[in-house]
């Protein structure tokens, strides 16, 4: 009888154990994914700011759709001047600036060019490929089809909400753009309880439950809510 009793305080005290750890390990390790996880969201969501700013640029407004903006960059091109060699403080010192170089090795008198240092100097526009002129390296062709869809996500779309109408207090046109990510998106499978949890923090604080860039109702610059 004894040994019985023993056997199970030892049990019960094991499984108290265990249920101690897990209570500490478990948040643990729910905030170490998420950080990850978040780190992900949270460049995508910069690389898609990136395209729309520079569809604002080009044509004065953000697009409505994801798919269009991928469109967009695979589509697009964009000027970029491509420079060769500086200009010394000594030419600096003595008038010369980036235009007066520029055009005069534009004259092609290489005697001029010569009489003014500028022989490895170069200053062309060039158009290239958007792709390339807004990520270089870092996003490949097969990486852009994928960008509309929250990392970690069942190819969840990213939310993105327009507001082309605005007209701030001065009469100034402001187009505005949001991009959301919901943290039951890709969260939800790490640990929902812990996710749960973190959404009604969230809201009790009255933030956003998720990762998101710019606002649709006023100006923010675009700011990413973890900025």
């Amino acid at each position: 009888m004894k040994t019985t009793i023993k056997t199970l305080l030892f049990a019960a005290i094991a499984v108290l154990t265990y249920f101690c750890f897990m209570s500490v390990l478990t948040p643990i390790r729910f905030e170490k994914i998420r950080a990850e996880r978040e780190k992900n969201v949270i460049q995508t969501l910069i690389n898609l700011r990136t395209a729309q700013i520079e569809h604002r640029d080009q044509k004065g407004y953000y697009t409505s759709s994801l798919d269009s903006l991928i469109t967009f960059i695979k589509t697009g091109r964009k000027k970029m001047v491509l420079k060769e060699g500086v200009l010394t403080d000594a030419q600096l010192l003595a008038g010369l600036t980036e235009a007066k170089a520029a055009a005069i090795v534009r004259r092609g008198n290489k005697r001029e060019i010569i009489e003014n240092g500028l022989e490895g100097f170069r200053r062309d526009t060039t158009t290239v490929p958007l792709l390339q002129a807004l990520y270089a390296d870092d996003l490949s062709a097969e990486a852009l089809e994928k960008i509309k869809y929250i990392p970690y996500s069942e190819q969840v779309e990213f939310e993105m909400e327009l507001n082309n109408g605005y007209v701030s207090s001065n009469g100034i046109s402001i187009p505005l753009c949001e991009i959301r990510a919901p943290y039951k998106t890709f969260l939800l499978d790490v640990n929902r309880q812990e996710t749960l949890n973190l959404i009604d923090l969230q809201e009790k604080l009255e933030k956003y439950p998720g990762v998101k860039v710019g606002a649709a109702n006023e100006p923010n610059n675009f700011a990413g809510n973890w900025e």
